[in-house]
């Protein structure tokens, strides 16, 4: 039986891989094929008779750890200037007003058609008007440069606000000056605890010499995370800003305390570490959206009460969606169809206080949600012509052996 299971989950992943590589020339999601795969493996072993323990527990531990990794992976890509600012702003501006749009939309539906409470309707509200980084970075990889860009920059600002949005409500019971006041300072707080972390980790890049040091600090990333999450700080502000300052360490050198780094030999450093969090990345988003395509049910799938629903949520995603991109006068294709939910919005649903459920906001209508999203994302990258080919194997101009001489140096 063990032996059964390891060969099921390494062909699995093996799959999941194949997926990935392929994916710019299919113009198919691998996450979309992993939900796939992982619910028609669920209908085997039911088909099969095969007991299997509880897995629903999992679920949030892989989701957590996948979105550290896939929000650090992306910001990792990410070169800030100051001929910048102004598409990092309007990134944000996008992000930010699509979330408050859509969320309070959503909540006073609840509000006017249910008569639930207008703060609870937004609590259910809130994860469904969230982009998934962790769906639409690795499905945006092979686009052009500059939506690429884009696409990380949005959804992972759009993680970050709706989290702290999310948080803000959920734990706040009446909104006042006492609860924004106590916001900024949560933000200041994280703030300084990011720059402190920020600095302590870069320290211990550059100067451990162990055989092996990139798990390590990986760990030392999520543990960060998880203590920030418990005093209810966002957290993923941390992450957003340690990977920025490590991609863009050329452009603070200029600081005494970068000096201190070394950072010529850190930026060697840290692309060895954009590897390992690559690497790993994969792996657990790949798992997570296996199981999550495994734990769906078939009637939550053709649940008809919650499907009316499902459908009007989707297509004021993309209503408002497309507005905000006229208005903000962005190209509508192919940044209008990269607006997935998944990872972020799980995760959210499943942090909702019982208190505060509500009961149109349940899985059948989150899974509904997920997966109509995502088969309007495959279809548009499908027809999209701004599709770049990926090699599948190193060329070599990418071999560099000066860079080589300074590892074997190091």
């Amino acid at each position: 039986m063990t032996a059964a299971v390891i060969i099921t989950i390494c062909l699995l992943l093996l799959l999941a891989y194949v997926f990935d590589i392929t994916a710019s020339k299919t113009k198919i999601p691998s996450i979309i094929l992993l939900l796939v795969l992982g619910f028609g493996l669920k209908q085997i072993t039911d088909l099969a008779g095969y007991p299997l323990p509880n897995l629903q527990p999992i679920l949030p531990i892989l989701g957590t750890i996948g979105l550290i990794l896939i929000v650090l992976e992306g910001s990792l890509e990410l070169d800030i200037d100051r001929s910048k600012l102004k598409f990092v702003g309007t990134t944000f501006l996008l992000a930010l007003l699509s979330i408050l749009v859509m969320s309070f939309g959503l909540a006073y539906s609840f509000f006017y058609f249910f008569d639930y409470s207008l703060k609870y309707s937004l609590t259910n509200a809130i994860p469904m008007c969230i982009i998934s980084s962790s769906i639409a970075i690795p499905s945006a990889r092979y686009l052009l440069a500059k939506d690429k860009e884009f696409v990380t920059y949005e959804s992972s600002l759009s993680d970050i606000i709706g989290v702290i949005f999310f948080n803000f409500i959920t734990l706040n019971e009446s909104i006042g000056t006492y609860s924004f006041g106590f916001f900024i300072l949560e933000l200041l707080i994280m703030f300084i605890v990011s720059f402190l972390a920020t600095m302590a980790l870069s320290f211990l890049i550059a100067k451990i010499r162990h055989h092996f040091k990139f798990v390590p600090i990986i760990i030392l990333v999520v543990l960060i995370y998880t203590i920030s999450k418990m005093f209810h700080l966002p957290a993923l502000i941390f992450i957003l800003i340690f990977g920025l300052v490590l991609q863009n360490l050329d452009k603070l050198k200029g600081f005494h305390f970068i000096q201190i780094l070394n950072p010529d030999i850190l930026d060697l450093e840290v692309k060895k570490f954009m590897e390992v969090t690559t690497e790993f990345s994969f792996l657990i988003r790949a798992l997570f959206f296996l199981l999550f395509g495994f734990l769906i049910e078939f009637d939550d799938l053709i649940n008809i009460d919650t499907l009316p629903w499902a459908g009007g949520i989707v297509i004021s995603v993309f209503v408002i969606r497309a507005i905000f991109l006229k208005v903000l006068k962005l190209r509508i294709t192919p940044l209008l169809y990269i607006a997935p939910r998944g990872l972020i919005t799980i995760l959210l649903f499943l942090s909702i206080p019982i208190n505060q459920k509500i009961a149109i906001v349940n899985n059948a209508l989150l899974i509904q949600v997920i997966v109509l999203c995502a088969i309007i994302m495959m279809i548009g990258l499908i027809f999209s012509k701004n599709i770049q080919p990926a090699p599948l194997l190193r060329s070599e101009e990418e071999n560099d052996p000066e860079r080589d001489k300074v590892f074997d140096m190091i």
